[in-house]
């Protein structure tokens, strides 16, 4: 075996944590990355107690799943119909939140 062949196989070992890593979100795409990241906005604007706030969450990640292009995510037409409810069900919070 050549230097560079040995210094290859080497390079591999190394990256082997990526390879695990890749498998493991290799079955994840955008619109899971889109539902865990409103659960966490939704998580972090529960101690503000303001009905406006979660309401405004729920339209803006509404329009994101609108938006988003259906060749980044499977299943586009859920994530659509589920980000038009979203927007109807926001603006319904909000027209009827106190504060």
């Amino acid at each position: 075996m050549t230097a560079a062949t040995l210094a290859g196989v080497g390079l591999v070992n190394q990256l082997a944590p990526l390879a695990v890593i890749d498998q493991f979100l290799f079955d994840y795409h955008a619109g899971h990355v889109l539902v865990l990241l409103f659960v966490l906005v939704m998580l972090a604007a529960i101690p503000l107690r303001s009905r406006k706030v979660l309401s405004l969450n729920i339209v803006a990640f509404g329009l994101i799943f609108i938006l988003t292009p259906f060749w980044v995510v499977e299943g586009y037409d859920l994530y659509m119909f589920v980000g038009i409810g979203m927007v109807v069900i926001g603006t319904m919070l909000y027209a009827f939140a106190d504060s």
